[in-house]
């Protein structure tokens, strides 16, 4: 369980390894920096995609992806819910420095962005779609100021009607997105790559609704392709939840299958406009679903099904056209500074995450362990309905978890790979919990959490909450 080096040592031996390597690579222009295409989705867990195994997904453009790509397989959602991703995929922090640890609660500008970083370096910056850091008014105006940095702008804070979905550009007028909006969105995101290919390098964000829920509202012609009775659940779904896991589920499949075309055609863009080779393409999501595995729905738990996310990242340019698989655990916040780190820019000191450019560049994979948590349960996971607070830590092979009454979960992932045996507290798992937790002990130590009951951070942020712990928003 040793983690080698420290943080900012991990950081610093990143960054170095990228730069170091980066002019000997063939193909590489020396004289710009890679364009970076991130494009992400909402609540699509790790396990739904064909290159992960499951036998219901549809997702053939995913999966060519991913052979080309390198797919770290144990990407995981530091807190996973909408807003807090979002806030630490911007900030590289955690959730209880950018202070987002609920939805809709606005993110302030005390760090230094992702875009803030990237336009310093004489970037352009764009984010197109679902935005949800600008508070609890949902489909309110977000003026230039607080919006990160981004220069181009087609965003909202956040809707889930995905075919009757608005947005707006520069000015406070509500536009609408044609049809099923990931399609259009992307649609916009095809045109932004078009016009910019020639230009100074770029950062796109696209970032989709889908496949959150509503589950059945996807084209009519992907929804055609997913027979409930036909499916194939996860054997964590109890027996009782069968019917309506599968009819949610073939609503997701049909998200996904959709969201897979769009992929497609993103990618085929790139190759189009002669940039894929120098472009920096990611596609991932802020958090999973849990869609009945464990008699549970949608995300805030800390089993596999909520925290996990797929992560492909790809640049041919400098780590070549196979795919490989690093199965280090990857956290949120470590994505703004791994990237930065192969664009060859700086890492702001306001970031807390690792860099990682140099795992992707050859360098020995660490033995790291990712913090997941749940600082104030909301929602539909309330106390009422068993939620909790939690800290944790999920490594390559174990998932550990407290909560305010001590320790609750220990899954053995590789051998268990649905979570089903709790080994927490059994005295044959003595020494591994131990170790476990010191791991954790050391983790919130080093993210300076004290790990104290949601109300008292709730109160530290003077945030506004209904008896169930959520921020009510507005449409």
């Amino acid at each position: 369980m040793q983690r080698g080096l420290n943080r900012r040592e991990l950081m610093k031996a990143g960054a170095a390894s990228v730069l170091l390597h980066l002019p000997a690579v063939a193909g590489v222009r020396r004289s710009r920096r890679p364009n970076v295409v991130f494009v992400f989705a909402d609540q699509w867990r790790a396990q739904a995609m064909g290159y992960a195994g499951d036998p219901n997904a549809r997702t053939p453009n995913l999966d060519r992806l991913a052979a080309g790509s390198v797919n770290f397989s144990n990407a995981v959602s530091c807190c996973p819910v909408c807003s807090p991703y979002r806030a630490s995929l911007l900030t590289g922090q955690y959730p209880l420095t950018h202070g987002v640890f609920l939805n809709d609660v606005r993110l302030t500008d005390k760090a230094t962005s992702l875009a803030q970083a990237y336009r310093d370096a004489g970037y352009q910056t764009a984010y197109i779609g679902k935005w949800h850091l600008d508070g609890n008014r949902r489909s309110g105006f977000i003026p230039r100021e607080r919006r990160q940095g981004f220069e181009f702008w087609k965003a909202l804070g956040c809707t889930h009607a995905y075919n009757n979905s608005f947005y707006y550009a520069d000015d406070d007028i509500k536009l609408q997105w044609e049809g099923y909006d990931a399609i259009a969105q992307t649609r916009e995101a095809q045109r932004y790559v078009r016009d910019h290919a020639e230009g100074p390098p770029f950062l796109l964000v696209l970032s989709w609704g889908p496949p959150h829920d509503p589950y059945g509202t996807a084209p009519q012609k992907y929804r055609d392709l997913f027979d409930p009775s036909r499916l194939v659940l996860r054997p964590n779904v109890p027996e009782q939840d069968t019917d309506k896991a599968k009819q949610a589920a073939a609503g997701y499949y049909a998200h996904i299958a959709a969201l897979d075309d769009c992929v497609g055609d993103l990618l085929e863009t790139l190759r189009q406009t002669g940039i894929e080779r120098d472009t920096i393409f990611v596609f991932t999501c802020d958090h999973g679903d849990m869609l009945y595995s464990h008699g549970c729905q949608n995300k805030q738990r800390p089993y596999d099904e909520s925290i996990r996310v797929p992560f492909l990242l790809r640049y041919p340019a400098l780590l070549g056209d196979r795919g490989a698989t690093i199965d280090m655990p990857i956290n949120s916040p470590d994505i703004m500074p791994t990237l930065l780190g192969l664009s060859g820019i700086p890492v702001p000191k306001t970031v807390e995450g690792m860099d990682f450019s140099g795992v992707l560049n050859g360098s020995t994979a660490p033995d790291n362990a990712a913090l997941i948590a749940c600082y104030a349960p909301f929602g539909q996971w309330t106390r009422a309905g068993g939620g909790r607070e939690y800290r944790g830590v999920r490594t390559r092979q174990y998932t550990y978890v407290r909560d305010l009454n001590g320790p609750w979960l220990l899954y053995d992932n590789q051998n268990d790979p649905y979570q089903l045996n709790n080994l927490c507290n059994a005295p044959e798992h003595g020494d591994l919990q131990a170790r476990l937790d010191a791991l954790l002990s050391a983790r919130l130590k080093e993210t300076k959490d004290d790990f104290l009951p949601a109300g008292d951070y709730i109160a530290k942020w003077a945030y506004e909450v209904d008896d169930t712990g959520t921020v009510r928003y507005t449409n």
